[in-house]
């Protein structure tokens, strides 16, 4: 095994707008490669058949599915983010619950100083952390 690599998979032609989002809120991240489908298909021309970016130096991969699945993301896998200060955290938990949804807001539950989880708008599943 050469390594392990988180994928999203996303049906509604959203991923590039949610890797674009992503890297702009998250500093040291960046988009790698974007391989689009042609007007051949299977998908939708110029959605994303496959992209790799990169959020502080971790690796993602997603594509946009050209096969509506009856699943989507859920809270269960999430991605985890330790923050290094008040300010990022709630940059990051507003920006990311626009048009989202909070499991748990921002908050103290005792196990850190700040904490949220949330879902974003593109219905990815984030961890915000601010340890004590």
């Amino acid at each position: 095994m050469s390594k392990v690599t988180p994928f999203l998979m996303f049906q509604d032609g959203t991923a590039e707008e949610a890797m674009n989002y992503y890297t702009s809120l998250i500093t040291d991240s960046k988009i790698m490669n974007i391989m689009r489908y042609g007007a051949d298909g299977p998908g939708k021309e110029g959605t994303v058949m496959h992209a790799t970016f990169s959020l502080k130096g971790q690796a993602f991969m997603c594509i946009d599915s050209h096969i509506k699945h009856a699943f989507d993301f859920t809270p269960s896998f999430s991605i985890y983010v330790t923050c290094e200060s008040e300010e990022e955290i709630y940059n990051l938990y507003e920006n990311l619950l626009k048009d989202g949804q909070s499991l748990m807001p921002l908050g103290n539950y005792g196990f850190s100083k700040q904490f949220a989880w949330l879902n974003d708008k593109f219905g990815v599943s984030w961890q915000l952390n601010l340890p004590s």
